[in-house]
């Protein structure tokens, strides 16, 4: 068996009842479901997102707007992966990858068909960005994002950004992850990120999310600040 990663193609249509079924816990109090994703995880969210009805509010940390890795399915229909150039990436003086600039743009007319119809879904968004990301362009693809829905008359999504965070923004005290083995790859990756402004924005990240989605999922609860 090779080195490369493999990669199953993606079919949601499976997940079409997952809001229904996550309604009927006895845990889940009212009648909204808020989804938020990291990384690959958010262009998941985001085509749940687009295509599932009764979510109500999503986060994305770190993600891409355009569907990536592997072809995604709904239905009858097939969103193709973003392309990719991996002679574009990069090796650090200490050995680790750094993938920043190996996904095509999604905005060059060849990869249109892999940006995910975000302006399909029901409720706003929140996207956190990490300005020292070193795995995916997340501010741009953010703005892509913020562009698209203005352009179908939504809203604007929140967007906050991170002087000095890296890819992998954690619930806060979490240790920083700046590097370390990819658990799909199998080898030394770069994240990026400062080990204290990292730190910091795991924790003020922390409390965005709950805020935005108390916001929008239950208004009556509160978020007590962090006092790190």
């Amino acid at each position: 068996m090779s080195g490369r990663p493999y990669y199953v193609d993606w079919d949601i249509s499976h997940m079409f009842k997952v809001p229904q079924n996550v309604l009927s816990l006895h845990q889940v109090k009212g009648a909204n479901i808020g989804l938020i994703g990291f990384s690959k995880g958010g262009d998941l969210c985001l085509s749940m997102a687009s295509f599932l009805k009764g979510i109500t509010a999503t986060v994305l940390v770190n993600s891409c707007v355009a569907n990536s890795m592997t072809a995604l399915h709904y239905k009858e229909m097939t969103i193709p992966s973003l392309g990719s150039d991996l002679s574009k990436c990069t090796v650090t003086e200490s050995g680790f990858l750094e993938s920043l600039h190996i996904w095509n743009n999604p905005l060059e007319k060849p990869n249109h068909q892999s940006l995910i119809p975000l302006e399909k879904a029901q409720g706003p968004f929140l996207f956190i960005v990490g300005k020292d990301d070193h795995n995916w362009k997340s501010e741009f693809y953010a703005h892509i994002a913020s562009d698209r829905l203005q352009a179908h008359g939504k809203d604007r999504p929140q967007i906050i950004c991170y002087p000095g965070a890296g890819h992998c923004i954690d619930p806060p005290y979490f240790p920083a992850r700046i590097a370390s083995v990819h658990p799909v790859l199998g080898l030394p990756v770069f994240y990026g990120g400062e080990p204290r402004a990292h730190g910091r924005a795991q924790v003020d990240a922390w409390q965005q999310i709950q805020t935005f989605f108390h916001k929008h999922l239950d208004a009556k609860i509160s978020v007590k600040p962090s006092k790190l």
